[in-house]
């Protein structure tokens, strides 16, 4: 009779299937990075889009596609096993790049930008369930550091690169055909390479001081989204994330073209930010292992309104740069933070299902920037909605600090 070996948990113990996933995540990155400097601007240029609520359309769809994306996929991984989510994500993916690129309307990319929520939200979603899983609680924060630092890297790549494609052969189609063999990459690794790790959480389970009997999935939704202090100020805390990220990818572009900043220097300041956001957090995350997670959220949250204030203050390319750094340090101290502080409360019989809930609320923050962005900025100017934003970042930095309560470390 053969016997299996229990898994093991730890960075070390499973260093290929982790490192093979953080690679996974860089192509889920690298995907979304397509749009982020090219797709505002093809709005303006190729479809005579004027309004910003309108443009800023594809953001909405895309956010409230990844949200439901994010929840189903937290729920399906603890029911069915991560690595089928994974490979699904990766389905979706393969029609978004080429109908964008033969896009006859508007329509046609709000539609390929549902499609690219689905993507994001069940693929990323089960590579940090995936990481969860086989780091262990010791290293928590570092693995999600890790991952979000190779997805977010990539997303810089992917930002800049397309800039560079747009400003010498126009929006379309170059800068997308990139989102074509992105998709097909990421669904061969994961579809042939990766392994499932669900048997990781059910041997952190044997760890973990039991529980009489597993919550339906109900109360796990309510427990995370309002019943827990903690986990909810948590779920504020990443909306109001994603929603000032909302209004860099959709506004920022436009602003920036506005102020006579050409195409390839607003690549670059749209590619700083992730660029810096993602390579922090190869040190803010392990840092929250040790500091503690709500100082560091508090921080980010503050740092990133200053640095959203700064876009408006600043004048001048160096001074946006400035802004753009800002942002996104602030934004590494907070994002790889909020996903350990869901790991650190949620039992790992649950906890798949609860890091679904935080990102469906995190990731609803893309819908409601789209939104607020866009009526502001239609009604009082790009300016004044980058503001607003700014200073409901803020506010959640202080919310944080008065709600959330930190829990005791594993060394």
């Amino acid at each position: 009779m053969t016997t299996h070996a229990r898994p093991r948990l730890g960075l070390v113990a499973n260093w290929r299937q982790f490192s093979l996933l953080v690679v996974v995540n860089a192509f889920v990155g690298g995907m979304v990075g397509i749009e982020r400097t090219v797709l505002p601007l093809l709005a303006k240029d190729e479809f005579g889009i004027a309004s910003a609520s309108a443009t800023l359309s594809f953001l909405v769809a895309f956010g409230l596609s990844k949200a439901a994306a994010n929840l189903l996929a937290g729920h399906l991984s603890d029911r069915i096993g991560r690595k089928r989510v994974l490979v699904a994500g990766w389905i979706a993916a393969l029609p978004v790049a080429p109908m964008i690129i033969w896009a006859p309307s508007w329509a046609w990319v709000v539609a390929a930008n549902v499609l690219l929520g689905l993507n994001q939200g069940l693929a990323w979603s089960t590579t940090v369930i995936m990481k969860i899983d086989l780091a262990g609680p010791r290293r928590r924060g570092l693995a999600l550091g890790l991952n979000e630092a190779a997805g977010y890297g990539a997303v810089a790549v992917a930002a800049a690169v397309t800039g560079a494609l747009a400003a010498a052969y126009g929006p379309r189609p170059a800068p997308f055909v990139l989102g074509i063999g992105i998709s097909v990459i990421g669904l061969v690794l994961s579809a042939g390479f990766v392994r499932e790790t669900h048997g990781h959480a059910a041997e952190e389970v044997r760890h973990h001081a039991p529980i009489e009997s597993a919550p339906s999935f109900r109360e796990i939704f309510t427990h995370t989204s309002w019943r827990d202090p903690s986990l909810s100020v948590v779920s504020v805390a990443g909306l109001v994330n994603n929603l000032n990220d909302a209004m860099v990818w959709g506004l920022v572009p436009l602003y920036l073209v506005g102020e006579g900043l050409s195409v390839g220097r607003i690549g670059i300041v749209t590619a700083l930010y992730p660029a810096s956001w993602g390579v922090a957090q190869l040190a803010t995350g392990a840092w929250s292992d040790r500091a503690g997670r709500k100082p560091l959220i508090v921080a980010g949250l503050w740092l990133q309104a200053l640095g959203i204030a700064g876009l408006v203050v600043a004048s001048g390319f160096a001074g946006w740069l400035v802004a753009a750094l800002a942002m996104g340090l602030g934004t590494a101290l907070v994002y790889p933070t909020l996903i350990a502080a869901i790991g650190d409360r949620a039992h790992p019989s649950w906890r798949a299902s609860a890091v679904g809930v935080y990102r469906l609320w995190r990731d609803l923050g893309y819908a409601v920037g789209g939104l607020l962005a866009g009526i502001v900025g239609d009604m009082l100017g790009i300016p004044a909605a980058i503001l607003v934003v700014g200073g409901l970042t803020a506010a959640a930095g202080a919310l944080v600090a008065i709600r959330m309560r930190e829990v005791a470390h594993h060394s």
